[in-house]
């Protein structure tokens, strides 16, 4: 397994950093060509804007539809980027990772789907095409302690676990972020001009709203996950927390509506107050700001008759369900 080394925000120089990953990429890539995974969240976003930096043409970069993203994500963030002058091409991989999600329940077995949707099939088949030797992502010093704690596995941990990558996807994998934690990244996004409505989101899990649904992950059920977080979204932003959002759980809880029985679908909200996600507690959000959610969700959700408030600190909680 890589050792890897965590740089401090307090002993952070983003300006050093952000040359030194430049460099790095320069002399790993040569006259080579990368491919890029943008996700729209602040992670990869950064990666984008050093990658763009370091090779400008050589880097193609690409945001995969993979229908587990927020409300109209996968347009807006390549509009956004498109204007700050860096290239985007989506593509429509949603029917891949719902064929790989396709019956799973078990957690690990669904974040392993995730990882085969999207390194076997979708970027195998994009970095053939385009011919790079290299794939950028985001991934950050809290995935690689999560992942050889056993807490979780994120899907974008791979040579950590000693798997190479050059030999099972046909590509080098490059992670200019992986010394630092979200709040350095944040910094660092600052001082390469990241449009604040990317550099200040809350942060978002790599494999999405997948990650937000407890059970199977299927389109239906994600839809009702991403209308409840748009909606927690928009109300919990007021509170300047460190991350917020909503969970779909898998049992139906017994609920009325019109004056008969409704078996329906439960959402639990949870809101974090953290520095760097190794640990969190609860927002003290007023009460009467979850009524008011609560009547939200249960009246625009399709099928939801039941919302809770998470108020498990980390530990022995995590911050994402799953």
């Amino acid at each position: 397994m890589r050792h890897v080394r965590e740089i401090p925000l307090n002993k952070l120089n983003s300006r050093d950093f952000i040359e030194r990953q430049i460099k790095i990429i320069k002399k790993n890539v040569g006259s080579g060509i990368a491919v890029n995974a943008l996700s729209g969240g602040v992670d990869s976003s950064v990666v984008t804007l050093i990658g763009h930096r370091a090779l400008g043409k050589k880097l193609k970069t690409y945001f995969i539809d993979n229908g587990i993203m927020r409300k109209n994500e996968p347009r807006e963030i390549v509009n956004i980027f498109r204007k700050i002058g860096v290239p985007v091409e989506l593509v429509d991989a949603k029917s891949t990772f719902f064929r790989h999600l396709k019956g799973k329940t078990d957690p690990e077995k669904k974040r392993q789907a995730i990882t085969d949707a999207f390194y076997k099939d979708v970027f195998s088949k994009l970095v053939k095409k385009s011919k790079a030797s290299f794939l950028f992502q985001g991934t950050i010093y809290t995935d690689i302690e999560e992942t050889v704690a056993g807490i979780k596995r994120q899907h974008n941990i791979l040579e950590q676990l000693g798997i190479d990558t050059k030999k099972a996807y046909g590509y080098k994998v490059i992670e200019p972020l992986i010394e630092l934690r979200k709040p350095a990244v944040r910094v660092v996004g600052k001082v390469l001009g990241l449009p604040k409505v990317i550099s200040g989101r809350p942060p978002f899990p790599g494999p999405a709203l997948a990650a937000r649904v407890i059970g199977e992950v299927t389109q239906k059920r994600i839809e009702v996950v991403r209308i409840a977080t748009s909606i927690v979204e928009r109300e919990l932003s007021k509170t300047g927390a460190f991350q917020y959002m909503a969970i779909l759980h898998e049992d139906r809880v017994t609920g009325i509506r019109s004056g008969k029985r409704d078996f329906g679908l439960q959402i639990e909200i949870r809101c974090w107050e953290s520095k760097d996600a190794k640990t969190a507690t609860p927002t003290n959000v007023p009460f009467k700001t979850l009524t008011k959610l609560a009547k939200e969700i249960t009246s625009k959700v399709p099928g939801v008759v039941s919302v809770t408030y998470n108020i498990t600190s980390k530990p022995p909680s995590t911050i994402e369900a799953i």
